[in-house]
Parts: C-alpha cells; sequence; structure tokens
C-alpha cells in the first residue's frame, strides 16, 4: 500500500489492484492509523473495490477498524451506473446518532442541583443489554408507526413538540421507510427498547460550554460560555442489529447474480437500484426512524427531570444520524449524479443555506455534533462550503483500544472515582460496561477535531466538557 501524503491533514492511498477509486484519509500524522497494526487502511482500500464507487473511498479523522467499512467511512456510489449499497457502510447500529438539548442554565446555577440531576436521570433513563425502554408497545401495529413515522410519530403522540422536529435530520421522518420490509425476529427485538440507551459507547451527559470559537454561530444555536447541555447518543438498538445482519446474509447470497466479487465478504452489497437493494434501503429507513424516535422519547424523559430539578427547559439545538446510506445527488466530474452516499461512524455537514438546513440556522450551517468520552471534551461544530467528503466529517474520538482490551486493564470502581474527582458524577449501569469506555480507549478528540476543521470538514463552533454521565 502506497500512501502519499498531500497536506498536513490529508493523505491519498493510491489506487491499485482492483481499486476502482484512490483512498483519501483526513488525519494529521498522529492520527494516521498504522497500516501493519491497524486494519482501517487496508479497509478504505477495500471499499474502495466496491462497483460504482465515484472519487474515493474517504476516512474521517476518527478512522478505526470497523465492520466491512472502517468506522469513520465514506462512501458514494452512483445508483443509475449500478452502483452498489452495503449494509457494512452503514453499521449494525443503524441510525446511530447524537442530539444536543440546549438549557438556559448556566453552569453556576445548576452546581448545587448536579447531584440531584444526575440521581434522577439514573432513574429515568432506562440503559444497558437488552434493557426496556420509556414506550411499552402493545404490538406490530404501533411499531409500524414508529418505523414509519420516526420522531415524528413520537411528536404526534405528545412526546415533544413541533419544534423539534424543525431541528432533526429530515424532519425526524428518513423517507422510504417499509415496516413490510422488516423481519419478525427485528420487530420482536425492537417492541420492547424503544426509548433506552442501551449500552457500549452510547450515553446521555450533561455539559457546559467551556469555549466559544465561533460567536456568531453559537448565538444563533443558542450557545454561550457556561450554557448547561445535555447530549444523547444512541441509536436504533436491536432492531436496527437484525436488519443488518439480516441483509448482510441476503446481499452475500445474491452477490453472484450480479456478478459481484468483493475482497471482503463483510462488503456484501448490492446494486442499489435492484430488488435486494431497495428492500435493504427501505428496512433501514425503518430503523432509522426507530432511532430518531427513540432519542426523541429519551429527550422527553430528560426534560421532565430537568423540569422537575431545576425548573428549566431543553430546547433541541439539533439531531444528527452518524451511521446510514442516503440517495443525495453530488457533483462528480462536471455533472450531478444521484448517488448512495454511505456514512458509517461520519457525521452529515451541511454547508450553510443549504436547503436540508433549519431555515433559522441557514446563515450559520447544520450543526454537527461530535462527542468525545466520559472524561474528555464535546464539540459542535458547523457545516462549511466546498466539503470536499460529501458533506461529511468525523463522528465521535474513535477507538485506540478494543473494549476487551480497555476493561482487562480498568477497574471500574478507580475509573468512576477518578472521574468524580475530576467533577464528572458518573451513572453507569455496569462496571464492565463503564471500564470498556474508559477516556484512554479513544483518541485524542481536541486533535480530531482540529483536523476536521483545518481540513475543511466543517469548523469548529464551542467546547463543552462533561459535567456527568449516565452510561450502560
Amino acid at each position: 500500500m502506497k500512501i502519499v501524503e498531500e497536506t498536513p491533514y490529508r493523505f491519498r492511498i493510491e489506487q491499485e489492484g482492483a481499486m476502482r477509486v484512490p483512498g483519501i484519509v483526513f488525519a494529521s500524522r498522529s492520527l494516521l492509523p498504522d497500516e501493519y497494526g491497524d486494519m482501517a487502511l487496508a479497509q478504505v482500500a477495500n471499499v474502495a473495490t466496491l462497483p460504482g464507487i465515484v472519487r474515493a473511498s474517504y476516512a474521517m479523522p476518527d478512522v478505526h477498524w470497523g465492520y466491512g467499512f472502517p468506522i469513520g467511512g465514506v462512501a458514494a456510489t452512483d445508483v443509475e451506473a449500478g452502483g452498489v449499497v452495503s449494509p457494512g457502510g452503514v453499521g449494525f447500529d443503524i441510525s446511530c446518532g447524537v442530539r444536543l438539548l440546549v438549557s438556559d442554565l448556566d453552569r453556576q446555577r445548576l452546581q448545587p442541583k448536579i447531584r440531584a440531576v444526575m440521581d434522577r436521570l439514573d432513574v429515568a433513563i432506562p440503559r444497558g443489554v437488552g434493557t426496556k425502554g420509556v414506550w411499552r408497545l402493545p404490538n406490530r401495529g404501533a411499531l409500524e408507526d414508529v418505523l414509519t413515522g420516526g420522531a415524528r410519530f413520537a411528536v404526534q403522540q405528545g412526546h415533544g413538540v413541533a419544534r423539534d422536529l424543525q431541528r432533526c435530520e429530515d424532519g425526524g421522518m428518513l423517507q422510504g421507510a417499509d415496516a413490510a420490509a422488516v423481519s419478525e425476529r427485528a420487530i420482536e427485538r425492537g417492541l420492547g427498547q424503544i426509548g433506552s440507551l442501551g449500552s457500549g459507547n452510547h450515553f446521555l451527559e450533561v455539559q457546559a460550554v467551556e469555549r466559544v470559537y465561533d460567536a456568531a454561530a453559537a448565538t444563533q444555536m443558542g450557545l454561550s460560555e457556561g450554557t448547561v447541555c445535555v447530549m444523547i447518543h444512541t441509536g436504533s438498538r436491536g432492531l436496527g442489529h437484525q436488519i443488518c445482519t439480516d441483509h448482510v446474509h441476503q446481499m452475500g447470497n445474491a452477490m453472484g447474480r450480479y456478478g459481484i466479487q468483493v475482497p471482503d465478504r463483510q462488503l456484501a452489497c448490492v446494486p442499489a437500484r435492484s430488488p435486494e437493494g431497495q428492500a435493504y434501503l427501505a428496512a433501514m429507513a425503518a430503523a432509522a426512524n426507530y432511532g430518531r424516535a427513540n432519542r426523541q422519547l429519551l429527550t422527553e424523559a430528560t426534560r421532565r427531570v430537568f423540569e422537575q430539578e431545576t425548573t428549566t427547559s431543553l430546547d433541541l439545538l439539533y439531531d444528527v444520524s452518524h451511521n446510514l446510506a442516503k440517495i443525495e445527488e453530488h457533483p462528480v466530474d462536471g455533472q450531478t449524479r444521484t448517488l448512495c452516499v454511505h456514512r458509517k461512524g461520519a457525521t452529515r455537514s451541511l454547508p450553510p443555506h443549504h436547503p436540508d438546513v433549519p431555515a433559522d440556522l441557514a446563515a450559520v450551517g447544520q450543526p454537527v455534533l461530535i462527542p468525545g468520552t466520559m472524561g474528555t471534551a464535546s464539540y459542535v461544530l458547523a457545516g462549511v462550503p466546498d466539503n470536499p467528503a460529501f458533506y461529511s466529517t468525523a463522528h465521535g474520538a474513535g477507538r485506540v483500544q478494543s473494549r476487551h482490551q480497555a476493561a482487562r486493564h480498568t477497574n471500574a470502581e478507580a475509573l468512576s472515582r477518578s472521574l468524580e474527582d475530576a467533577g464528572i458524577l458518573v451513572r453507569g449501569k455496569s462496571r464492565k460496561g463503564l471500564a470498556e469506555e474508559k477516556p484512554e480507549a479513544y483518541k485524542d478528540i481536541d486533535a480530531v477535531i482540529q483536523t476536521s476543521h483545518l481540513a475543511g470538514l466543517a469548523r469548529k463552533v464551542a467546547r463543552l466538557i462533561p459535567l456527568g454521565v449516565v452510561k450502560g
């Protein structure tokens, strides 16, 4: 593999063998994965072999090894020219994403009540492996309304306000969802989990704005130094996982009919316009809507806690997925093409005045929400014009240790004490889950954000620090 440094924040993997396009890695030298000890760069090259891929196989600054695609991978295929869709380019947690709630509290006013708030959230937020959610759905018909309506259906049922939908990607509902494309097993797994965090790196975090980089954008977003916010990171739970499992298997069996060969079976794919491709996109959209409704329900549970403990309200700044494939139009070689844009561990980052940016944020650009770890900062960025990667950027810090490695060398109780000594209250569901997510298991979030900023993927607006975290 030949890697060429194009700029201090952009590296090119030269096209060779079956690669149809080069690989482009947005990273500093310190963030660039080791090509010998980390398979992420090999995965970037593998993705470059997919039928119909255009421009390049992209890797974001937080890139690390994943299933088929690297986490932090972006790839677009030309659907009118046989371009494929691959479940591995979305991942198992379909529509895993982040939303940020903004209060009218400042950190000093919250401080005397922070323990009470965290204790209430500890009770109010269901989480952990297999946990039941806050919304009891009686049957498949009720779940189908969620799968087709997303956050919009949740708001219609009284779980939120109309303004929430204006601040959600796609208005809170991804078009094209078909509950009939979702297997019975996926339905079974989804019925009881709506309105729950899950486990792993999912969290609900109370934060405060520590620093503002772009005063005009921050003001428009309701952010100033000291502002208390709540960040929610979760996805489509077991339902999304099952949909990915189902369609990886189906596509693996179907590839031969389309004459498709891939270097890794985890890249199972079919033409996006094929019956199998359309079935996956319909099921994926249903899972995306489940994920959006899930975050909406958790938002309402959080709002109730803040109203009870602080008599303050929480307004939604934005909700955006970072595991999704979407049909979008982009210029390629001077022509507008219809593309299937895979973003796996990558956040959409639309520029100012893009038609899909909320009208009241048009001059600012889409808010881009990038969480750090339990003990480190998170960031709000904004989209910029001329983003070179189909309007995409990083989604988090990016792992440098597996969960097993992190847990093996970490005492969860000591970790919790050290975080509390640093002023971060932790409410964890499991010691093992806490140890797996120790801050040292991830890359330096500040370096990831700086690279995103300097590589032209997004611009910095504000840095947020954790005050308390609820973990699965």
